[in-house]
């Protein structure tokens, strides 16, 4: 039988969240051959290491440098023998028995890209950003400055797709994406020049670019306890703006100079709103 599957998850000082997730990796995904790789990107709290031996099937990979999210998936996927590669957050948890189903629907797409599932926090609220828009300057507007919610727009978060549907959107959520081993390396995988924030997009952005279709499946719930590891302050603001930044320059800026001048603007007003709110 040959590897299916490699769960990817990149580990930050959230040691009783990882180890929650890989109980329910072991609970819910059956009749498949797949491999789990945990990679630790040199969290301060080092309580991850008692997992070793609780989870003696998981390949734990220790990073002594925090070079980020993307660097850190990459460094794992190059470990990988799965054929598929399920990047997955260490605060997520599986709920049913969904894997193998994703997996055959993967299977049944000739032009495969990628595929996200239905997340919804631990008060059972579901998370709009497990589907969404590529970012222009039309649903950044309304992303950045409204609190719109039309539901027959196809705005950034997809109100126009129901959230059980099965539906091609063009942005699914790093905090569990599928995606062919063999279709990420040839897009390049996870763009490094992002630390955290963001590469999910650009990676969703360059398979739809290269012809692939991505996916929103949500008759598959997953529990993603948001932002566990994330403390919202001057910190995560440089990040999360920088990287939409970074998206906008390697995209926009030649391509679209109108929209490029639009959303930076956007940005850095937006950027300086939530500063002041943290004062």
């Amino acid at each position: 039988m040959n590897m299916k599957l490699s769960v990817i998850i990149v580990n930050y000082n959230v040691t009783q969240l990882l180890r929650n997730c890989l109980l329910s990796i072991q609970k819910y995904v059956k009749g498949i051959e797949y491999e789990v790789i945990v990679i630790d990107n040199a969290s301060v709290d080092t309580s991850w290491k008692d997992l070793i031996s609780e989870f003696p099937d998981v390949h734990f990979i220790p990073s002594t440098t925090n070079g980020g999210f993307s660097k850190a998936n990459n460094q794992a996927i190059s470990t990988a023998k799965g054929e598929y590669l399920l990047l997955l957050n260490p605060d997520t948890e599986f709920e049913d028995f969904y894997m193998a189903d994703l997996l055959d629907f993967a299977d049944s797409k000739a032009d495969f890209g990628c595929l996200g599932v239905r997340m919804h926090d631990a008060k059972g609220n579901f998370l709009p950003e497990s589907k969404r828009s590529v970012p222009d300057m039309f649903n950044s507007f309304e992303k950045l400055f409204t609190n719109f919610k039309k539901n027959n727009s196809k705005s950034y978060y997809r109100n126009d797709i129901s959230e059980e549907a099965i539906a091609e959107v063009e942005v699914i959520t790093g905090a569990f994406l599928l995606i062919k081993k063999e279709v990420y390396e040839k897009s390049g995988g996870l763009d490094e020049a992002y630390f955290m924030y963001g590469e999910d997009i650009d990676l969703c952005y360059t398979l739809l670019m290269k012809g692939y279709k991505n996916y929103y499946y949500g008759k598959a719930p997953l529990l993603h306890h948001k932002g566990e590891s994330t403390v919202k302050n001057e910190m995560y603001l440089e990040r999360f703006y920088g990287a939409m930044q970074i998206f906008i320059d390697k995209y926009y800026k030649e391509t679209k100079p109108l929209q490029y001048s639009f959303l930076k603007t956007g940005l850095k007003l937006r950027y300086q709103l939530e500063k002041i709110k943290l004062k």
